[in-house]
């Protein structure tokens, strides 16, 4: 069942991106850009709602012994973190 939830929030995300290139690239209608608009909104805000879910089950699951969630920056975002302080102090 998990996966139908994640399907939809892929095909979600893969309309929005189709959108948004629309909106950057074609000349449209003002009608057409506004309905393109609006369903882009609802997409986003559909997408966003999938990902505070998936948030809050995260921390579920890096709650420690007493239930406290653990909140811990990805590897990835440590990693940059890092090079950007090294940048910072090479006065890059």
């Amino acid at each position: 069942m998990p996966r139908a939830k994640s399907s939809d929030f892929e095909k979600a995300f893969q309309e929005l991106e189709e959108i948004v290139r629309r909106l950057e690239g074609e000349e449209l209608p003002l009608d057409e850009s506004l309905q393109l608009f609006e369903k882009g909104i609802s997409l986003s805000r559909f997408c966003n709602q999938k990902l505070e879910e998936v948030e809050k089950k995260i921390e579920l699951i890096l709650a420690d012994s007493k239930g406290q969630p653990v909140v811990k920056p990805f590897e990835g975002e440590e990693e940059e973190e890092e090079e950007n302080d090294a940048a910072s102090e090479e006065g890059l």
